[in-house]
C-alpha cells in the first residue's frame, strides 16, 4: 500500500489526495506537518503534527515539507512531481490520455500553478485564515487579489479554447489549477466575470475525488 505523509488542510497534500482518489490507489495517510496540528496553525499557538523533523522523515524528504509519498521502496516529494508519477505509473489514460503532448501540456499548467498562482494565494491564506486577526494585513490581501486577476484571466482564455485546462479531457493538469480556483472562490473576493472558468469549475467540482478531498470549505478556511 502506498503511504502519504501530509495533512488534509495543506494545498499541496490536497492535490496529491485528489490524484490518488482519481486513480483509485489504496493508500495510508499519516498526519505530518511543521506548521499545522489538530487544533490549527502554529501561528495561533497550536502544536503541529510533527514527524517532518525526524531523521527518518528527513531521509525521505530532506526539506521537511509535506507531502511525501512512499510507494514500495520508492520515496518522492514535491506535490506536482508526485501527481505526475502517479499518473504515469497508475493512470496514464485518465490523467493525460496516454499522450506525450497532452502530458507536456498538463505538466506546463502544473508548473504554472506553482510559479504564478501559489505565491499570491499563500499571501491570501495567511492574511485571511492563518494569522491572528491583529497581524493580518488588508493591503497585502488587496495586492494579492489584484495580482491574481491576471492569472485568472489566463485560465479564462485557455478555457475558451478547450473544455479542460490541457485539452478536450480531464487531465492531471486540472488538479492543481482546480484546487487553486476552488480556494479563490471560497475566499469570496471581488472577481470579474469569468464564464469559461466558471463552466469548467462547475464540471470539475462534481468529480467524486474532488468532493472527497477538496470540496469541504473547512479544509481551506481552518486557521
Amino acid at each position: 500500500m502506498l503511504t502519504i505523509w501530509g495533512r488534509p488542510t495543506s494545498a499541496r497534500t490536497q492535490k496529491v489526495l485528489w490524484a490518488l482518489a482519481e486513480t483509485g490507489i489504496e493508500f495510508e495517510l499519516i498526519l505530518a506537518s511543521a506548521t499545522m496540528g489538530p487544533d490549527g496553525s502554529v501561528e495561533n499557538g497550536s502544536k503541529p503534527y510533527g514527524i517532518v523533523d525526524t531523521p527518518e522523515y528527513r531521509a525521505m524528504n530532506p526539506n521537511g515539507t509535506v507531502p511525501t509519498i512512499k510507494d514500495s521502496d520508492f520515496s518522492l516529494w514535491e506535490s506536482n512531481s508526485i501527481i505526475q508519477y502517479l499518473a504515469m505509473k497508475y493512470a496514464p489514460d485518465l490523467m493525460y490520455g496516454d499522450d506525450l503532448e497532452t502530458f507536456a501540456s498538463a505538466s506546463r499548467w502544473m508548473d504554472w500553478e506553482g510559479n504564478v498562482f501559489l505565491p499570491h494565494q499563500h499571501t491570501l491564506v495567511m492574511n485571511l485564515v492563518r494569522l491572528p486577526p491583529a497581524e493580518r494585513n488588508p493591503d497585502a490581501v488587496e495586492n494579492a487579489r489584484q495580482a491574481l486577476l491576471g492569472p485568472l484571466g489566463i485560465i479564462e482564455n485557455q478555457l475558451a479554447r478547450s473544455p479542460f485546462i490541457a485539452g478536450d479531457q480531464f487531465t492531471m493538469g486540472d488538479i492543481p489549477v482546480g484546487m487553486r480556483v476552488h480556494r479563490w472562490f471560497l475566499f469570496d473576493l471581488e472577481t470579474p466575470e469569468l464564464p469559461n472558468l466558471r463552466r469548467w469549475y462547475d464540471v470539475i467540482r462534481q468529480r467524486p475525488a474532488f468532493l472527497q478531498h477538496i470540496a469541504d470549505p473547512a479544509l481551506h478556511l481552518s486557521g
